[in-house]
């Protein structure tokens, strides 16, 4: 029999990149997932990972005693010199001052500033869905350039930032969309600071030559679903005694800091997050977002006046 022929590994195999790789897909996952919540597109997301790159690069190269040489932040992003050099001699850009923001963003914002889509009152106007002359289908199609004007309406009325009205008007309920109303900037910033902390230990102990950061997981991968309920309340009771004994012994820790002494010491931040995670068949990590029932729009036709009548059969009538 022949002998298949041999897989030739190439020199080119980077076992530690791909592996990097790997991880980067399941931590991309919860932030993609955040970002459509919070309307944040992909074209934002790119140019905020740029910006951040350029920036961490370029404190790296400082701390490891060299210049900042946009050369070697480039090597070190892949980014062009020209890019680099433009995101080091600019300001961090604000959240909105980016590009590629959400169409359906683009959409409100110009139905309250645009002064053809505001009433004498400066409020925004309630439009027709379809029409060529101030409706909603044009501020879809001048703002939202590809976007189909149904699509769109579908989305904001999900977001709850219009409201659909009878003789197929929409009228416009907010400026900001938001998907939930549980969700807020408190609570997303919590999801930085928390997921900061962990992927910071993490990658600390990854690369530390000395004592570890403290960090454990315990897992049961095959989890009875009619006993995730008590798991869940008594894992909850006892992270709660457990965090409550180590504020105890930050804050003995804090009053030991207060006490007088000869040479100030240098500070810094410690801390510990417990928590508790699912997934599989009764995942409560996926978002609960109801859909908005689809009511049958159709545009409608015009109606042809007597004078167009009576000019249409004289026409008929010569022929």
């Amino acid at each position: 029999m022949p002998r298949a022929p041999r897989t030739r590994k190439s020199p080119f195999n980077d076992p530690l990149k791909e592996a990097t790789i790997g991880v980067l897909k399941n931590v991309i996952d919860p932030l993609l997932s955040l970002m459509f919540d919070a309307s944040v597109t992909v074209h934002e997301f790119c140019q905020l990972v740029r910006e951040r790159a350029v920036r961490s690069a370029g404190r790296r190269t400082s701390v490891e005693g060299g210049p900042k040489s946009k050369s070697q932040v480039a090597i070190m992003t892949g980014l062009p010199r020209s890019e680099v050099a433009r995101i080091l001699k600019s300001d961090q850009l604000p959240p909105g001052g980016r590009l590629g923001q959400h169409p359906a963003r683009k959409v409100l914002a110009a139905w309250f500033d645009n002064p053809r889509y505001l009433t004498m009152n400066g409020d925004p106007a309630v439009l027709p869905i379809f029409g060529k002359r101030r409706s909603f289908e044009q501020l879809v199609s001048t703002h939202s350039r590809g976007t189909p004007v149904r699509a769109m309406l579908d989305e904001l009325t999900q977001m709850d930032a219009v409201e659909l009205l009878d003789d197929q008007r929409v009228k416009a309920k907010s400026c900001v969309p938001v998907v939930s109303t549980d969700v807020t900037s408190d609570a997303i910033a919590v999801i930085g600071e928390r997921t900061r902390d962990l992927l910071d230990t993490l990658r600390s102990n990854l690369r530390s030559k000395s004592i570890p950061l403290f960090e454990g997981t315990a897992v049961l991968d095959e989890a009875d679903i009619d006993m995730v309920s008590l798991l869940r309340r008594e894992i909850a009771e006892q992270g709660e005694n457990f965090i409550t004994s180590v504020n105890s012994l930050l804050s003995r820790s804090r009053e030991k800091q207060n006490q007088p002494i000869a040479k100030p010491s240098a500070k810094c931040r410690v801390g510990v997050t417990v928590f508790y995670f699912q997934g599989g068949a009764n995942d409560t990590s996926k978002s609960k977002i109801e859909p908005v029932r689809r009511k049958n729009l159709k545009r409608k036709k015009r109606p042809i006046n007597n004078m167009r009548k009576l000019s249409a059969g004289r026409r008929a009538s010569k022929l």
